[in-house]
């Protein structure tokens, strides 16, 4: 009678991930252990944990995985039947991510914290890539790792704002300073001698021209200095429906009305603001004094508060058991001319005006005292709508531990 042998052969194991609008899924034909199951199930919530996105190829060129985060930061939107697909026709929506792949199987050096920028969304990405080798050292595919930089950029970009408008900002208080007084003495001898010369209507004429130019060189002056201050915030709880019609008030105070009409709008969920609430009351004020002034007495603005969309982000790994506050984004959004895209890189940098009498510190101030409350500021436009939307974070409220109560 022949022996059997003890040995129990295992049975190959398929992985393959399926794709669809909602939370990727990692399936797998069972193993014959609980270890093993146990094992499948633990790497595929390794993988769609990840906050990275995660793009898996086969050497022959198919989609073998990808996460939700990849689609997210690629801009691209998950179909049923993605797995198993070439991955340019997958990744045809972003042909500079497509092209990246190849390398995996004809370069040496592949390329490691690499960084790329979305045409199709503009969006900064870090990639590295690997190859994926079986357990006889063949190469069996490769391995995308992505993540959006975007965020990162944006907040390095303010930091190198930051130290030059230190820079110049020391230099224009030390100039300020210096022209302040001479202004002051050249407005006062002006007055003395208008009233000297209330016989002579030609010299009255030039001596009201010489005070009003004063004037106006000492406002700017001012500003200036206002801009280089460093700012203190009082900080307190802010309802911001109430700031901002206390904004549209004090900007309805400083220039002409007229025809236009003034919409706002503030969502039910959101919350009171953690901040300083004349600094905002003055930063939403200037930017509804630039939509009237823009619009020149006829036309439309609107105001709308609203939490930003909420990042899907997928199950929250850390453990944490509240998500993180979403941001109040609050636009500012009226039907004028617009603004062209060559001033609109520079509408935030100080002393650029298209005015001819303006200082070009209004939107500076406002992106400063956005940058002391931690927020961001940006801006679109295209003719008969331009739009400021300022993204502040919110403090949630404080909740006692079990230990506190």
């Amino acid at each position: 009678m022949a022996r059997r042998s003890s040995a129990k052969t295992k049975p190959a194991t398929r992985l393959a991930f399926r794709s669809g609008p909602s939370a990727q899924r990692l399936a797998a034909v069972p193993r014959t252990t609980p270890e093993e199951s146990h094992d499948d199930r633990f790497f595929r919530q390794m993988v769609f944990n990840l906050s990275n996105g995660v793009l898996a190829i086969t050497r022959s060129g198919h989609i073998a995985a990808m996460n939700d985060h990849a689609y997210r930061v690629l801009g691209l939107t998950p179909h049923p039947g993605d797995v198993g697909r070439p991955f340019p026709e997958v990744l045809s929506g972003v042909p500079e991510v497509a092209r990246v792949p190849h390398s995996a199987f004809e370069a040496d050096d592949l390329p490691n914290r690499a960084e790329m920028r979305l045409r199709k969304t503009g969006k900064a990405i870090g990639y590295t890539l690997s190859r994926i080798h079986d357990d006889e050292g063949r190469q069996v595919g490769a391995t995308l790792f992505c993540k959006d930089l975007t965020r990162v950029e944006q907040l390095e970009e303010r930091e190198r704002l930051r130290d030059r408008l230190a820079a110049l900002g020391e230099m224009a208080a030390a100039i300020a300073h210096e022209v302040k007084n001479p202004l002051a003495s050249i407005e006062v001898m002006a007055g003395v001698l208008r009233r000297q010369l209330k016989d002579r209507p030609e010299a009255l004429e030039t001596l009201g021209d010489i005070i009003k130019e004063a004037k106006m060189a000492n406002a700017i002056v001012v500003e200036v200095l206002e801009f280089v201050r460093p700012l203190q915030l009082q900080v307190e709880r802010v309802p911001l429906a109430e700031l901002l019609k206390e904004s549209i008030t004090a900007a309805e105070g400083k220039m002409v009305r007229g025809n236009t009409s003034i919409k706002m709008t503030v969502d039910r969920d959101v919350p009171e603001l953690l901040a300083d609430p004349y600094q905002l009351r003055q930063l939403f004020a200037n930017l509804l004094m630039n939509a009237l002034e823009a619009l020149n007495g006829d036309g439309q603005i609107e105001i709308r508060a609203r939490l930003a969309p909420a990042e899907e982000e997928g199950p929250d790994a850390a453990g944490r058991v509240d998500p993180p506050a979403r941001p109040i984004v609050i636009e500012v959004r009226d039907s004028g001319p617009g603004i062209s895209p060559d001033d609109l890189e520079r509408v935030f940098s100080p002393f650029f005006t298209t005015k001819p009498q303006g200082s070009g510190l209004g939107l500076a101030i406002v992106r400063k005292v956005v940058d002391a409350h931690d927020g961001r500021i940006d801006a679109t436009s295209v003719p008969g709508r331009t739009t400021f939307s300022v993204t502040l974070p919110v403090v949630p409220p404080f909740r006692p531990s079990e230990g506190d109560k």
